[in-house]
């Protein structure tokens, strides 16, 4: 279903999920579903969306600028060196998740992810070679038509994990896929739909 504010500001159309308040929106607006082919940003993505699992994407998106910060604005080479004192100090950061397992992924999910540069050249090569290096643009007029995965992300969680990357279930992978604009799952009445498939 897709519902429209009234308010001057909020007039477009947009998916309904976004309207929660301003920083999803903006985030809807500028961000999600827009391909990404920039290696930090998907290291970024890979991360947060790992965080996220079990939790909304809302809450992570709120603490992003406390990751930027916290995770030397994503770098996946400073990030795979980060080593147990590094990764306490994360865990007594109110500003980020603290979860012992999910920042001990991110450091391996860094040293996986510079494993697949080197082998790909980038990571970008390697994770849009699943989509042919083209988006898949669906067509969904209702929210309930949106999957939570697909025999792809199936597909794409399982190459993943076989290279070592932790909190990569198909969920998670979908997820990321939608964020990067893998897929283009804005409503077909969303204002973004278009706009993003003409990008």
């Amino acid at each position: 279903m897709i519902s429209s504010a009234t308010s001057p500001k909020m007039m477009t159309t947009r998916c309904e999920w976004c309207l929660k308040d301003d920083l999803y929106i903006h985030y809807h607006d500028k961000e999600w579903g827009l391909p990404v082919h920039d290696d930090r940003i998907l290291f970024e993505f890979l991360i947060l969306e790992g965080v996220q699992a079990g939790l909304s994407w809302h809450t992570v998106l709120k603490k992003r600028e406390n990751y930027r910060l916290a995770y030397d604005g994503f770098d996946p080479e400073k990030v795979a060196r980060y080593d147990e004192e590094k990764m306490n100090l994360l865990l007594q950061n109110s500003g980020l998740i603290r979860n012992r397992l999910k920042i001990a992924a991110s450091v391996s999910n860094a040293q996986c992810f510079l494993e697949v540069q080197q082998a790909f050249g980038s990571f970008n090569q390697y994770i849009w070679s699943f989509v042919d290096h083209h988006p898949i643009v669906n067509q969904f007029e209702h929210m309930s038509e949106i999957p939570a995965t697909t025999p792809l992300s199936d597909q794409i969680s399982k190459d993943l994990k076989k290279r070592g990357f932790k909190f990569v279930g198909s969920t998670i992978v979908y997820a990321h896929m939608q964020a990067t604009g893998m897929v283009n799952d804005h409503l077909v009445s969303c204002f973004r739909h278009q706009e993003v498939q003409s990008l």
